[in-house]
């Protein structure tokens, strides 16, 4: 039995290893864009007094968001992508991932979305749309966000640590490459 679950594997692991190639080899070509998900961070929503300039008052990382955001910088580098700007919604949770995954990032109001405000919400994604939309060269855009944003970009609902990866059509449009979920 042993021996057919390792004969299993082995050959599993090569084709698994290969399904999540067309993601990287779209963050080498120039103009992608990565919409990540927040890593872990326990619970559902910020407590009703949280305040942006204070991490404490905040839903945060724990250590398993920590390390798994060091994961996704980890497998950023292990396949040889290099980011270009990394912008974040300025909740803290978001930032750290930014910080950890990639050794920067910029703050950036719009992208911590707004679930229960529906005009607000779209017209927070214009300027996001608009900055997908101008990059046309070089690294891969970085945007660190909420699971809300992600949806409302993509139309995928991810789980925290996934992140999404567009690709730019050459009609010029970007469309979604495909999703990694970094364990």
């Amino acid at each position: 039995m042993l021996l057919w679950l390792l004969a299993t594997l082995l050959i599993a692991w090569p084709s698994a290893a290969r399904a999540d190639e067309p993601v990287w080899e779209a963050l080498r070509a120039p103009g992608s864009i990565v919409v990540l998900r927040h890593s872990y961070a326990p619970g559902g929503f910020d407590p009703p007094d949280a305040k942006l300039d204070d991490c404490s008052t905040q839903r945060n990382l724990d250590d398993n968001g920590r390390a798994q955001a060091r994961r996704v910088g980890e497998a950023f580098r292990a396949h040889g992508i290099t980011v270009g700007r990394v912008l974040s919604s300025p909740r803290c949770r978001c930032l750290d991932t930014a910080r950890l995954a990639f050794g920067k990032v910029e703050p950036w109001e719009v992208l911590q979305g707004a679930l229960r405000d529906t005009e607000l919400r779209r017209r927070l994604l214009i300027p996001v749309k608009q900055a997908i939309a101008d990059n046309r060269d070089g690294a891969p855009l970085v945007l660190v966000t909420h699971g809300s944003v992600v949806s409302d970009l993509t139309g995928l609902d991810v789980r925290m640590g996934t992140f999404v990866v567009l690709r730019r059509g050459a009609d010029g449009a970007h469309s979604v490459i495909g999703q990694l979920y970094v364990e």
